[in-house]
């Protein structure tokens, strides 16, 4: 098992424990009660994960996609979507082209 997937698991759960809780006091909570915000987050994180791909080195790159993926878990979790739907629709998508794959979803 890869050493990513077991840290991903703890923040997601660490994630799942601040829901409910007080947004004045926890960022993630903040974020939690905010989906739209979560999901401007997590946008602003993409744009520096590639930013930092492009121009700044492996360390950058690494410490932006922490980021990315922090702020991708709360915005599953804000938005009621597991891991496991995730999962299922990788699955699903398994020994399929790309290409195909893209070209099979409604426009």
């Amino acid at each position: 098992m890869s050493k990513l997937f077991e840290v991903l698991e703890r923040l997601a759960a660490t994630i799942e424990t601040r829901k409910g809780g007080d947004p004045t006091a926890s960022y993630t909570a903040k974020l939690l009660n905010d989906p739209t915000l979560a999901a401007k987050k997590l946008g602003e994180e993409a744009v520096e994960t590639v930013i930092a791909a492009v121009a700044q080195g492996s360390d950058a790159l690494a410490a932006e996609s922490a980021d990315l993926l922090y702020h991708w878990l709360v915005l599953l979790a804000a938005s009621g979507v597991s891991l496991d739907a995730v999962a299922e629709k990788l699955t699903a998508r398994e020994g399929t082209s790309g290409i195909a794959e893209k070209a099979s979803r409604p426009s």
